[in-house]
């Protein structure tokens, strides 16, 4: 696991990187705060000051790629180097699928994939929820998952997100940290969905939030939503989630209940 300091330096790395780019780094600080082990995060120091680092995110047979360098020690080969080590874990671990992400609004982080023959994958938003009048929402419930939800979520990952069954059973089988909970969706007929919501530092994070195709179109989104977002901003948080771009059904889901694109996130594909 990754000790106390390193977060902080991964921290103030970040934020520094934020204010002099004015843009959002993707780090999956939910992952990085639960490591078992430091073994898929690189760093170089110099002088005791972290300068550059690199993490990997291994989401099943996928692993997602994600690093900074500090402003003033850019292009003197530091992130080329860390670029390297972690390439060659990936293949020593031996991921299927590698995708690099970067902040849509970063030229240099783009020059630096094109270079190493990256193709454009997709894009990703994150959304903010913004002060809007919300029906009322009847005829669901969200109830905390359990052990016997698991083949359920299975199902749902498979069916709403497209990913393999190999994928979709490690991906359920992740234990989440205490701030997060992952809730059921039921509707008369029975279980018909999942969704995740992550708190911290005044945020709430919406994850994984899929309905059977089967139940779709029928509102239960939307009222699943007006829920979530309800209960959350009740609670003092603001609301916030991520949606692919290529998902058009999703993105006027959010945006008709009041989510709006405040970043975005343009993944590439590396073949290592």
């Amino acid at each position: 696991m990754l000790t106390t300091q390193q977060i902080k330096d991964i921290e103030k790395l970040q934020k520094e990187c934020e204010i002099h780019d004015h843009l959002q780094l993707k780090l999956n600080w939910e992952m990085l705060r639960e490591r078992e082990s430091d073994q898929l995060d690189f760093f170089h120091y110099e002088n005791g000051e972290l300068v550059a680092f690199l993490g990997l995110y291994a989401f099943g047979s996928t692993v997602e790629v994600c690093g900074m360098v500090k402003p003033s020690e850019r292009r003197n080969g530091h992130f080329h180097r860390l670029f390297q080590q972690g390439m060659a874990k990936v293949k020593q671990t031996g991921y299927k699928k590698i995708l690099l992400n970067t902040p849509a609004g970063s030229d240099a982080a783009k020059a630096f994939l094109s270079k190493q023959g990256a193709e454009y994958a997709f894009s990703e938003h994150q959304m903010e929820w913004q002060e809007k009048a919300l029906e009322e929402t009847d005829g669901i419930l969200l109830r905390q998952a359990t052990l016997d939800d698991y083949e359920m979520r299975v199902r749902l990952s498979v069916t709403a997100f497209g990913l393999d069954e190999e994928d979709a059973r490690a991906r359920e089988s992740k234990i989440f940290a205490d701030n997060a909970e992952m809730l059921m969706i039921d509707v008369s007929e029975g279980t018909v969905g999942k969704i995740r919501v992550s708190r911290e530092e005044g945020q709430a994070w919406i994850y994984g939030f899929s309905i059977l195709p089967e139940y779709q179109g029928k509102g239960i989104g939307r009222k699943v939503l007006r829920r979530i977002i309800k209960d959350q901003r009740s609670a003092g948080y603001s609301v916030h989630l991520e949606v692919e771009t290529k998902n058009d059904h999703a993105l006027g889901l959010y945006e008709s209940v009041g989510f709006k694109i405040m970043h975005s996130q343009d993944y590439y594909r590396w073949m290592n």
